[in-house]
This record gives C-alpha cells, sequence and structure tokens, in this order.
C-alpha cells in the first residue's frame, strides 16, 4: 500500500495522476508518483524516530521539495508538523519545538537548532525504502491535527495554531472553487512554507487536484521574472512588500508573464496605487485576499473573472461567513464599521495548551480577527484598522511584545515599547522606545546585540529610542498609538 492509495488523508491523488510532473524546485523534478515513492521511504524513516499518529514532526528547513516530502511523511504516519523559520535563532526555534513537543526535527544539519530532540539532516533524509514491507496503517480522522502553526501574542510567546485535515482540506476546497484551479494550474512558489499561505495556497490547493508547483528557495526580482518566463506558471501568491520590489525595477527590465492567469496579493494591506502599477507594468490581474492562520490562510478574496474592486479584499471564500461585529456582540449591518468575525469549516481548533486564548478567539462561536472593517451592499469586504499592535513587515507578523520581551532582559532596561513606523518598502518596520533604572547607564548597542542574538533579523528594531518616559495611556499603559503618531510625522 502506497501512500497515494491510502483514503485517510486528504492530500492523496489517484494513481491516475502519477505519470503528472507534482513537484519541482532548482534540484528535483518529481512526478506524482516519484514524490509518493520519496514520501513513503521518509514515512518509513520518520516511524523509526518514534513517530506514529499524534505524535508531531518539527521541520526546519528553506523552501525546498524535501520540506514537502517530510510534512507529507508525517501525515502519512497520522502525525502533525509544524512548519519553523529557518532563520530563526536557537531561542526561537528551540522554543517552538519543545512547546510542540515534537518527537524529532528534520532541518539543514547537526548545527542546526533542535531543542534537544532527535534530528534528521536534510541529506540523510531516505529516498528509497531499504524494506519493502507494508507501512504501518494510521487511523487518521478529518478532525486530527495536521499543522501547528506558529504565530506570535500578546504574552510575548508565539502560541501554536491548530489546523486540523478538515481545516486543510477546506481551505484548498476553497481556493480551488473560487480561483477556479484545475489540474491544468502550474504555481509559482515564492513564499516561505513556514507560512500557512505557501503551504495552502501555493502547495496544497494546486496538488489536491492534480496541478503542479515549482518552488523558489528565496524572492529575488530578476530570479522571479526569470522563473516565470522559464516555468511558464498559471498564478503565484506574494505579498505587498514583492510586488513593491517587482515594480521599482528599472524600465528596461521586461518579462514575459502572459502565461500567469492571475496572482494573488495578500498577508498585509496593499496600497491602491501599487496594485494598479502592477498591473499597469506586467499585465497581471491581482487579487487581494484577506486572512488569518487561525482562519487557514484566506477568508476573503477579490473573484478573478470579476468584479475586482481595488481597495478591498474580496468577498468570503465559498463556505465561510464573514460578518462585522461591534463591541456589545451584536452583528453590524451593511456599511457599518465594527471588528471582522468568520465562521467556516477553515476556523482553527484552537491554540495549543492554551485554553484563555482559544476561548478569546473563538468563545461565542466566531472567530474573532481583531481587525476592523467594513462590508459594502456586494459583500466586499474593506480592512480599515486593526485593534491589535501587530506589525506587519512586508506580510511578516510582529508582535511587538517578543521584542519588549527581549529589551527588558537587559538589566538596565527599565521600560520597553515597541511599535511599527512606516516604511516605504515594507509597510512598517519594528520601532523602539526603552526607559532605563535612575543613574543606570545603557549603551544602545549592547540592546542592539541582544536583539540580533535572541531575534529573527526582521524583528530587531530599526532605531532604538532612549528616552526619559514612554507616554501612557489613561489606564497606565504604554500609549503606542502616541508613539506610532509620532513617527508619522517624522
Amino acid at each position: 500500500m502506497t501512500m497515494r492509495d491510502l483514503d485517510y488523508l486528504p492530500w492523496r491523488w489517484p494513481s491516475s495522476y502519477d505519470h503528472r510532473q507534482s513537484v519541482r524546485d532548482d534540484r528535483h523534478d518529481l512526478t506524482y508518483a516519484e514524490l509518493a515513492g520519496w514520501v513513503d521511504a521518509v514515512a518509513t524513516q520518520l516511524a523509526l524516530y518514534g513517530v506514529s499518529s499524534g505524535s508531531v514532526v518539527a521541520i526546519m528547513l528553506p523552501n525546498r521539495v524535501e520540506l514537502l516530502v517530510a510534512m507529507l511523511g508525517a501525515w502519512r504516519l497520522g502525525a502533525a508538523v509544524t512548519p519553523i523559520n529557518p532563520v530563526f535563532t536557537a531561542n526561537e526555534a528551540d522554543y517552538q519545538i519543545g512547546d510542540a513537543d515534537a518527537t524529532v526535527v528534520v532541518n539543514v544539519g547537526p548545527d542546526a537548532p533542535n531543542g534537544g530532540r532527535p534530528n534528521i539532516g536534510i541529506d540523510d533524509l531516505w529516498r528509497r525504502r531499504p524494506d519493502p514491507g507494508v507501512l504501518p496503517v494510521a487511523i487518521t480522522s478529518p478532525d486530527d491535527l495536521a499543522l501547528l502553526i506558529y504565530t506570535s501574542g500578546s504574552t510575548g510567546r508565539p502560541k501554536g495554531v491548530m489546523l486540523s485535515h478538515a481545516n486543510l482540506s477546506a481551505m484548498a476546497a476553497m481556493m480551488t472553487s473560487h480561483l477556479h484551479i484545475d489540474q491544468r494550474d502550474h504555481c509559482l512558489l515564492v513564499l516561505p512554507l513556514f507560512h500557512v499561505n505557501a503551504i495552502c495556497v501555493s502547495f496544497l490547493t494546486p496538488i489536491s487536484v492534480g496541478g503542479r508547483l515549482t518552488m523558489l528557495q528565496r524572492f529575488q526580482p530578476l530570479e522571479f521574472l526569470a522563473a516565470i518566463e522559464k516555468h511558464r506558471p498559471t498564478y503565484f501568491s506574494a505579498v505587498p512588500t514583492i510586488y513593491s520590489h517587482l515594480v521599482s525595477q528599472p524600465a528596461d527590465v521586461v518579462a514575459d508573464t502572459s502565461s500567469v492567469r492571475f496572482a494573488i496579493c495578500g498577508a498585509a494591506p496593499a496600497a491602491e496605487e501599487l496594485l494598479t502599477a502592477t498591473e499597469q507594468r506586467f499585465g497581471i490581474g491581482l487579487i487581494e485576499g484577506y486572512g488569518l492562520t487561525e482562519g487557514t490562510c484566506a477568508s476573503t478574496a477579490n473573484p478573478p473573472d470579476g468584479p475586482r474592486k481595488v481597495g478591498t479584499v474580496g468577498v468570503a471564500l465559498p463556505g465561510q461567513r464573514v460578518a462585522i461585529m461591534s463591541s456589545d456582540g451584536s452583528l453590524m449591518p451593511t456599511g457599518e464599521r465594527g471588528e471582522v468575525v468568520i465562521q467556516g469549516a477553515n476556523v482553527m481548533q484552537g491554540y495549543l495548551n492554551r485554553p484563555e486564548a482559544t476561548a478569546e478567539a473563538l468563545g461565542d462561536g466566531w472567530l474573532h480577527t481583531g481587525d476592523v472593517g467594513i462590508l459594502d451592499d456586494d459583500g466586499y469586504l474593506r480592512i480599515v484598522d486593526r485593534t491589535k499592535d501587530m506589525i506587519i513587515r512586508g506580510g511578516e507578523n510582529i508582535y511587538p511584545k517578543e521584542i519588549e520581551t527581549v529589551l527588558h532582559g537587559h538589566p538596565a532596561v527599565l521600560e520597553a515599547a515597541v511599535v511599527g513606523g512606516p516604511h516605504p518598502m515594507y509597510g512598517e518596520v519594528p520601532v523602539a522606545y526603552v526607559t532605563t533604572y535612575p543613574k543606570a547607564e545603557l549603551d544602545v548597542d549592547e540592546l542592539y546585540v541582544l536583539c540580533r542574538s535572541q531575534l529573527t533579523k526582521i524583528k530587531v528594531p530599526v532605531a532604538i529610542h532612549v528616552v526619559d518616559a514612554i507616554p501612557k495611556n489613561a489606564v497606565g499603559k504604554p500609549d503606542k498609538p502616541a508613539l506610532r503618531r509620532t513617527l508619522q510625522q517624522i
């Protein structure tokens, strides 16, 4: 029995797909049959490390086919996967590995973070099964855990968003229906695969219907345009920063993008001017969408065949209900501003070992996004504000509390407040304000060194201001709106 023959996995495929191309990177180009064989080999290897139904496999790899093989191999055994940002520091990676209680870590090698758990290096992954016997059959139900995607929270420690196989199946079905994806489609993946967007929209969606995927390890504007010309994808998903880089290229940079029938823009708000400039420059219809990790990636999107309303994030995906809620819990009429709330089979199971946070997000039967929006008469959603302090840097979510916790680790720091400052390319970047204990001496360079040792590069503040006092609101908390207004005036 091979992986593609098992009926308990949402991401199975019929043997009729065997000859079709499935996934490709700059090292491998696999048919569905070749992918299935490799997955079975890695599943056999993972089983030797004790991975079984209910286990968690941590995968800390760059965008490579091996990441997808390891993920499918874990699912083959009924285990869940937690993907880790491959540029995380040991401090960040070890926390996620430990919080998820991973049985084994698949990473780039023995020098990579492993949280003290057994690890398998990418070059040591099996390509073939040494024993052709039958693999153990895991009994996996749709409600079983498939992914643990970590997202930072107000406590300063990332939370594990629990997504089931049913969540992933629902999202793939919603995307294929709304975007009309079929086996003729070919996605060019450029976003990192530790994001649910890349996993669901770029991988699981085309694979679920027999399409194909070409993976890029990183984004470089000229390389990306060359890949479009070479591989002829029909769609891709990206963030506003990527489109900013593309439209910023010199006028003599041209590319044949005629194969692309649409491109998705999400993960962060995009200026209407950017969307228009991208379409005019490259002739690609941009579909802006909106969603959260807690909603398995996407909840709204503009339709590819129109009407597309620039400045909105589109309509609810099939099977989802998107509404606007007032502070008293009542649903608001069309045109009124309030919190965006979501229902649907895509909504997460909850936060791992965080019952209070889960109840806060899901307690009344709605997923509370913390975003403020307005629905128009046609059901198109416009995001107008954020109620949370999250900073979105080029599509990457950064929560200030995590940075503030590191800054407080310096013995001279009394208070710390981090806010998003405006940036022409990335949208927002983290800026820190700190005060010191009386008579304490502080070298700001020490704070930068501390942050670089504990945080991923994108989380390190671009500026750290030592001030006499941090402004407070009426209840004595740092007045972050005031700090943001100060930065916008600079």
